[in-house]
């Protein structure tokens, strides 16, 4: 695994809904890759404050686990679109009895299917949600603030090389096609 794709306290991330995984996946054959884990199971546990303070300033809390891989991590999204970091931990029962601990409120739980896939610099990750569909997210991580907008038009000419345009661009986190799905709207 590089954990170097994984650093940084900006993340340009591009996700697309697809028509066929299977032709998705059949076009990755065909591009030089690394695969870092392949259909694991993700659980997200989404925290917020009982005010929903965080949902307010745009902001997102999730400890997430990944089987069979064993990773575990703690990822904070927010306030800007373009802002995530997470960190890996080493329990994620401790770390979300903590959170709640200081008052936070499981507010979401959500799993899915995720192959995470290194193209260059960049990494794919191709998920399944279960009674939402395929995605694929084109993605990475940076600390250079000044690189988001060149980022953003390399995914876009990577993902074209898929097949992928603008009309399969998703804007919505997954946090928010769960809530609409399963939970109230309020929660988002």
């Amino acid at each position: 695994m590089s954990n170097e794709h994984f650093q940084g306290q900006y993340e340009v991330e591009l996700k697309y809904r697809l028509t066929s995984k299977a032709a998705f996946l059949s076009v990755l054959e065909n591009i030089p890759h690394e695969v870092m884990v392949e259909d694991n199971l993700e659980s997200d546990w989404y925290f917020d404050a009982p005010d929903q303070s965080l949902s307010q300033q745009n902001k997102s809390v999730c400890i997430r686990t990944m089987q069979p891989s064993g990773i575990q991590l703690w990822i904070v999204k927010g306030p800007e679109a373009d802002r995530c970091e997470a960190t890996n931990i080493t329990d994620a029962t401790k770390a979300r009895s903590m959170l709640e601990t200081m008052g936070y409120e499981i507010v979401l739980t959500a799993t899915k299917i995720r192959s995470i896939y290194f193209v260059g610099q960049f990494h794919i990750t191709v998920d399944t949600l279960e009674g939402i569909g395929d995605f694929a997210e084109f993605a990475i991580m940076t600390d250079e603030e000044s690189m988001l907008v060149t980022y953003k038009s390399q995914l876009e000419a990577l993902a074209c090389q898929f097949g992928l345009t603008e009309s399969a661009l998703q804007t919505q986190s997954y946090k928010q096609m769960y809530a609409e799905k399963y939970v109230s709207p309020s929660v988002q």
